[in-house]
């Protein structure tokens, strides 16, 4: 990973706004019938494969490829190149960062949205830290669980959009874990339910996890859970 990121950060010269992502004569490159024809070939290959996945991967969404292409060419002959290697790394961290950061700002105000309107949906409650939940089904059992507890629940998680990031119920297995263990969202929420309660939890970004990425879960995500209270593990 490391290699392909420092190979990325060199070959990050010249990206172009206006250009769209790889764009290529495509009638030029079915004409052409590539082989990999030794173990130089395929790594090659492999290592293009491994440099564009890694490129698509951070959000970079337009790209000069004749750009790209030169500067692949210049830096592995050796030739003069346009940026030396820290500006260009400097360059694509700096890149990096800022769409990080507008996408951050993107999930935080859609968050915020959606739990202002969600708040006004019959049967959800709004807590003073901002927690939202609706009750789906109610148990009456009495039995609740304290920060100490280890309890056994279903759940299923997804994003404001439905994205699933996480599901026991889709798994068909349920999950323990000590209440004090996850997000402020969930301790709060499963301290407030009935073994045997059916919830709807709305968790604002700053009770689930923040500006920090999990898994699937982008930075700043408001997140969707429904959970069910099994048992309090003795």
């Amino acid at each position: 990973m490391k290699l392909v990121l420092s190979i990325v950060c060199i070959l990050s010269i010249g990206f172009s706004a206006n250009a769209q992502f790889f764009k290529k004569d495509k009638e030029e490159d079915q004409k052409k019938v590539f082989k990999l024809n030794n173990d130089v070939d395929s790594l090659s290959y492999a290592l293009g494969i491994s440099v564009a996945d890694e490129v698509k991967s951070q959000n970079v969404d337009s790209i000069s490829v004749e750009a790209f292409l030169k500067a692949i060419k210049s830096s592995l002959k050796g030739d003069k190149q346009l940026m030396n290697t820290n500006d260009a790394r400097l360059y694509y961290s700096n890149y990096i960062r800022e769409k990080q950061e507008e996408k951050a700002e993107l999930a935080k105000v859609a968050g915020v949205k959606f739990l202002e309107e969600n708040k006004t949906k019959e049967g959800v409650t709004t807590l003073p830290s901002g927690l939202q939940y609706k009750i789906l089904k109610k148990s009456n059992s009495g039995e609740k669980p304290v920060a100490s507890d280890r309890v056994k629940v279903h759940y299923h998680g997804t994003l404001i959009d439905g994205t699933v990031f996480d599901s026991s119920v889709e798994r068909g297995r349920p999950a323990t874990f000590p209440v004090n263990a996850v997000i402020k969202g969930w301790v709060e929420a499963l301290q407030l339910m009935e073994v045997g309660d059916k919830w709807m939890l709305y968790i604002p970004q700053d009770l689930a996890y923040g500006g920090r990425a999990a898994g699937q879960i982008p930075p700043y995500s408001t997140l969707i859970f429904e959970v069910e209270l099994l048992e309090i593990v003795k």
